[in-house]
């Protein structure tokens, strides 16, 4: 199939409506960055993919010609309908933007994002894409990825949610690690000599921490 495809372009041939219809959602996948670009825009808004099993790349190169595609239609949520097979390939700046068009996000569209893009959604941002689906988010608090994101998120934020989200940054405490160092007395000889002669090294640290606050 990959071949077949290839063979196709260097003949000239344009990846249409027609090539893409053929093509179909399970040899989508095996089209490469070049192929990719190659895609007419407005072919995408004759044929149903669905990439979700692609590449990242391949996901990100679809959702750019996706939103091309559909950047005329501005009235949701018919656009956010045309948009969400490709949705998993969207950056943090347009999810950023559609948190601000009642989207109403389900938890599996949410879960399945570009794990950058999802990492750099503030909390109330979240609220706005999952809209009446926020309760959801609960019941993923301690499974990846929404376990990564609550890590990165401040507490009292998470608190604004009211859906008992826990496990994010506490303000004002900074964990410290003491490292613990056997007693010099009780010590053998050879580590005595290992302390004493990393006892400069420590000692400078110390200086520098000291200088430095």
């Amino acid at each position: 199939a990959s071949a077949a495809i290839k063979r196709y372009v260097e003949l000239n041939n344009t990846l249409n409506a027609t090539a893409l219809d053929a093509i179909g959602s399970g040899y989508v996948c095996l089209l490469n960055a070049t192929e990719l670009r190659a895609i007419e825009p407005s072919s995408l808004r004759l044929v149903s993919l669905n990439p979700s099993a692609c590449s990242q790349q391949t996901k990100n190169l679809l959702y750019e010609k996706a939103k091309e595609a559909f950047s005329g239609q501005h009235v949701f949520p018919a656009y956010y309908e045309l948009i969400l097979p490709y949705l998993e390939g969207a950056p943090g700046k347009d999810l950023k933007a559609l948190s601000h068009a009642n989207v109403n996000m389900n938890i599996t569209t949410f879960v399945s994002l570009r794990r950058d893009a999802l990492m750099s959604l503030t909390p109330s941002e979240v609220q706005g894409l999952l809209g009446v689906n926020l309760k959801d988010l609960a019941k993923w608090q301690y499974r990846s990825p929404v376990r990564e994101w609550i890590q990165v998120q401040k507490q009292s934020q998470l608190d604004q949610l009211h859906i008992g989200l826990t496990g994010g940054t506490q303000e004002g405490y900074i964990n410290l690690v003491t490292p613990k160092f056997p007693a010099l007395s009780s010590a053998p000889l050879g580590a005595m000599a290992t302390a004493l002669h990393l006892l400069p090294a420590l000692l400078l640290t110390l200086l520098m921490v000291s200088i430095l606050s």
